[in-house]
C-alpha cells in the first residue's frame, strides 16, 4: 500500500522522510486508506456504468440528450473519483500540471459544450462532435498518467502514418 501511496502522490521520498509523510497524511486525512480506496473503486464503477447507461439509451432510441448527459456525467464521476485517492486540491493541482493542462482544458471545455449542444441548442451532430472530441482527450488527459504512454501513442500513430 505504501508504494500505492508514493505512486499517486508522484513523490519519492528518503525512507526515513516516508514514515513521517504517511503518519503526517494520514493525521490530517479524515478517511482511512481503505475508505479511500473503495471511495475511488465505486465512484470510478458509477461513472463507466453511466457512460455504459448514455450508449444503451443511444442504442434504444432514447435520444442524443440522453446519451450525451449520461456519458458526460460518467466520464466526470469517473475523473472526480481520484479526489478519493489523493484529494481534491492535490488531484486539481496535478489536472492542471504543465504535462496535463491542455488535455484538462479540452476535457471540460468539451464537457461543458457537449451539455449545451444537446439539451441547449438540440443539435445532434454537433453534440456527437463534441462527444467524440471529449472521448479522445478523456484518452490524452488519462494516458499522462501512465509513464511513456503518450510517446508511445504518438510513435504508433506516427509510424501508421508514415505507411
Amino acid at each position: 500500500m505504501d508504494k500505492l501511496r508514493r505512486v499517486l502522490s508522484g513523490d519519492e521520498p528518503t525512507p526515513e522522510e516516508e514514515s513521517s509523510i504517511i503518519t503526517q497524511i494520514n493525521e490530517m486525512s479524515t478517511l482511512s486508506w481503505s475508505t479511500r480506496i473503495k471511495g475511488f473503486i465505486i465512484c470510478f464503477v458509477l461513472g463507466i456504468l453511466l457512460s455504459l447507461l448514455g450508449s444503451v439509451a443511444l442504442f434504444l432510441h432514447r435520444g442524443i440528450v440522453v446519451f450525451a448527459v449520461f456519458y458526460t456525467l460518467g466520464n466526470i464521476i469517473s475523473m472526480a473519483s481520484t479526489c478519493f485517492l489523493m484529494g481534491p486540491f492535490k488531484q486539481i493541482k496535478k489536472m492542471f500540471a504543465d504535462t496535463r493542462l491542455i488535455a484538462t482544458i479540452v476535457v471540460l471545455v468539451m464537457m461543458v459544450l457537449t451539455f449545451i449542444a444537446a439539451i441547449v441548442w438540440k443539435k445532434a451532430g454537433l453534440t456527437l462532435i463534441f462527444i467524440i472530441i471529449q472521448s479522445l482527450a478523456m484518452t490524452w488527459y488519462s494516458l499522462s498518467y501512465i509513464p511513456y504512454a503518450r510517446d508511445a501513442v504518438k510513435k504508433t500513430v506516427s509510424t501508421f502514418l508514415e505507411v
